[in-house]
């Protein structure tokens, strides 16, 4: 398969941006677990979420912990391209899930070329990858997230907000912006089945994205019990420990009991 760039992407400066031609190398290793994402209505997987590690497993909080203003879009754009090197390597057929960080983000159409140069000679179709930010970071400038998310959209990729309902776009970035994704924090989902208040705001949040079209995606499941609350809720997409733990350099796979 052909990956072609798109006309706006092709005809960008090939040179950097001004924000990202001064940064410094990374002077540091990482690699990739990646975490089944399943459907539980379609009994299969549905995507895997790529989750930076050290180079021998270690917790992405030793990575994150290196990553500094200087060094932050490199450290972005290298997430994107193992990533994908990474998926295509295990023979993922599924979406691949990745996450980046909107304060590297300078030029969006300079930015993805490298995402797209990475799925083009690890021909891996752009249509199958998810950019997915966390709602929890501090975004310096919601409008530009927004149109980060529009020029990714415009691309080919899908786009999720993760951590709903923990961190500080909230409601406001959602009126601006549908992705087609949103995952609902795991503090939400922990427990819900014997707590009345997030039963009720996940029920609400569900009823929200239904209306609005987008899929709701609950993280951080670890119980039957939190399953069948979900299920009952009309939320299908799910994600954790009860279906499978993130696999270092592999793809997970899912227990048959935990679809019964």
């Amino acid at each position: 398969m052909i990956q072609i760039l798109p006309e706006n992407v092709r005809n960008a400066p090939s040179v950097p941006c001004p924000g990202c031609r001064d940064e410094e190398p990374l002077r540091f290793e990482f690699d990739y677990a990646y975490q089944p994402i399943v459907d539980f209505a379609a009994r299969n997987i549905y995507a895997h979420e790529a989750l930076v590690r050290g180079p021998n497993g270690e917790s992405a909080a030793s990575v994150l912990a290196q990553v500094t203003p200087d060094n932050v879009y490199r450290f972005d754009q290298a997430c994107r391209v193992k990533a994908v090197a990474g998926a295509a390597r295990l023979g993922m057929r599924e979406l691949l899930s990745i996450n980046f960080l909107p304060n590297a983000v300078y030029r969006p159409e300079i930015c993805i070329r490298t995402t797209f140069e990475a799925a083009r000679l690890h021909n891996f179709p752009i249509e199958r990858i998810i950019f997915e930010v966390t709602e929890g970071e501090r975004v310096q400038d919601r409008a530009h997230l927004v149109n980060i998310f529009r020029e990714y959209r415009r691309f080919g990729f899908q786009t999720a907000i993760d951590d709903f309902g923990a961190g500080y776009a909230g409601l406001n970035l959602l009126s601006e912006f549908q992705p087609d994704l949103i995952k609902i924090d795991m503090d939400l989902v922990r427990n819900i089945d014997t707590s009345a208040p997030r039963q009720a705001i996940v029920r609400a949040i569900a009823a929200m994205c239904a209306e609005l079209g987008i899929r709701v995606l609950a993280e951080g499941i670890e119980t039957r019990s939190e399953r069948d609350f979900l299920v009952s809720a009309g939320i299908d997409l799910m994600q954790g420990y009860f279906f499978s733990k993130p696999v270092f350099l592999g793809l997970g796979r899912i227990d048959p009991a935990a679809w019964r």
